[in-house]
């Protein structure tokens, strides 16, 4: 069993002894944690929650609503649905904070707690420090007649449509006279509530749904890999659609299929729309350390500058506002568009790609061709307890001092235009190897390189 406190929330599998997963006394833990946090920080009895589909979501959601009315807190429940409507929510209902019951992209025994402040933004790492300091000390709960209430409000998913049509950008009358067939995957969760709507608000009336019902029941891994997205690249095939759309479960990660069934990439994802407002609205752009090189391209070519920041939403959302940054998110699928909100949001990447498109007149295997060719390798070497990763990093490190190299977060190391970046995950027990090169075999070479030198310096 995995518990696991980090930048992205409170993360671990269901079930076990408490502390050693998110079990129910886990829950009311952290819950009751965050809540004395929210009350200390914002002085707001009010959070906002909601949740993806997974099967354990209505029991943590339970355990999270009774715990919030004990602190004295008023909830609104926004039932199933995605992050970035949460995010969205919280700063319209003036709430204190707020609270997603998602893993994400984790497989199905995974449930975690994603905490938002009053601006409807993942918490800070100091913040989160505060959150965990609060869970191991004594927590007041509030007298009978103190106790906070429960408000359900289903109107978000319009609220949310509403907001992505009404972004400048997106041009609804461009993507209705393209006719766009699209078939989607929302792996069994909430995207299956959100995105035909969105798709219908948006002017595309031919939709072919896999995997669109909400009831948590996996139809493959979850997140959107090429590897799990086979299903999609045949209703794509099958049904000779324009594209395909898959989204994570929580709805924050966004990738495509091409027409001709081959992947778009989800490192492509950010590239393309950037590229998009890049086009109408010059300026700058910020991914995470370990996301293509093709933003940096296609930042530099419109005239504007890239920043890299460390891995995690918070720190890209942080130096996209220290930078001024117009468009940024990371090379999972996450777009993040200021004019939105500070927020991963797959529907607002689905309204602006379907606007490029539409616009560009090209198909999707052709928009992809046209953007600078970089192949990312990812791999991942499972830690063990007795792993020193400070120390193997730093013998990486001290055997390519002479490359330029960043330690911001884990280790980057560059080779012109390739790179390579070691870094140990915020959300599972591994290390992640990420490297990039202008081939996919080159890049697979730099990674197995890299590889070897842990494995001789841990003796495996």
């Amino acid at each position: 069993m995995s518990l696991i406190k980090s930048i992205s929330g409170i993360r671990g599998t269901i079930g076990g002894v408490a502390g050693q997963g998110l079990t129910p006394p886990d829950v009311v833990k952290f819950t009751a944690a965050f809540g004395k946090w929210v009350l200390q920080n914002s002085g707001i009895n009010k959070i906002v929650i909601g949740r993806d589909a997974r099967l354990s979501g209505l029991m943590v959601r339970n355990l999270v609503v009774g715990t919030l009315q004990g602190m004295g807190i008023d909830v609104i429940d926004l039932g199933l649905s995605t992050t970035p409507t949460v995010e969205i929510a919280v700063p319209l209902e003036k709430a204190g904070g707020g609270i997603i019951i998602t893993a994400s992209h984790n497989p199905k025994q995974w449930n975690a707690l994603k905490l938002l402040n009053s601006d409807g933004e993942f918490i800070s790492a100091s913040e989160g420090e505060k959150v965990l300091e609060y869970a191991e000390n004594d927590l007041a709960f509030a007298e009978v007649d103190q106790l906070g209430s429960l408000t359900f409000d289903d109107s978000y998913l319009q609220k949310h449509i509403d907001a992505v049509l009404a972004l400048p950008l997106v041009d609804v009358d461009a993507i209705k006279k393209a006719h766009f067939k699209i078939a989607i995957d929302c792996v069994n969760s909430t995207g299956g509530l959100f995105l035909p709507p969105l798709l219908n608000a948006l002017g595309v009336n031919t939709i072919y749904p896999i995997h669109c019902q909400p009831d948590g029941h996996f139809a493959h891994n979850p997140e959107p890999l090429p590897e799990n997205l086979q299903d999609l690249a045949h209703e794509v095939l099958r049904t000779q659609a324009h594209l395909g759309i898959a989204v994570d479960p929580d709805v924050d990660r966004l990738c495509f299929v091409c027409e001709n069934g081959e992947m778009f990439g989800e490192e492509y994802t950010l590239v393309a729309v950037a590229d998009f407002v890049l086009q109408h609205t010059p300026g700058n752009t910020v991914s995470n350390l370990s996301s293509t090189r093709a933003l940096r391209d296609v930042t530099e070519k419109a005239g504007g500058n890239y920043n890299s920041a460390a891995v995690g939403e918070v720190n890209v959302v942080n130096l996209m506002k220290a930078s001024n940054a117009i468009i940024g998110g990371e090379g999972n699928g996450g777009v993040i568009y200021p004019a939105s909100h500070y927020g991963r949001d797959a529907l607002v990447g689905i309204a602006l790609f379907l606007t490029h498109l539409a616009k560009s007149g090209k198909s999707v295997s052709a928009l992809r061709a046209s953007y600078p060719a970089y192949f990312i390798s990812k791999n991942k070497i499972t830690l063990t307890d007795n792993m020193d990763i400070d120390a193997l990093l730093l013998q990486v490190e001290e055997k390519y001092k002479a490359q330029p190299h960043s330690t911001i977060d884990g280790l980057k190391i560059e080779f012109d235009k390739q790179w390579v970046h070691l870094r140990k995950s915020n959300t599972e027990p591994i290390i992640r190897i990420y490297s990039e090169a202008s081939t996919e075999t080159e890049a697979e070479i730099l990674a197995e390189k890299i590889i070897s030198d842990i494995k001789e310096i841990l003796h495996l």
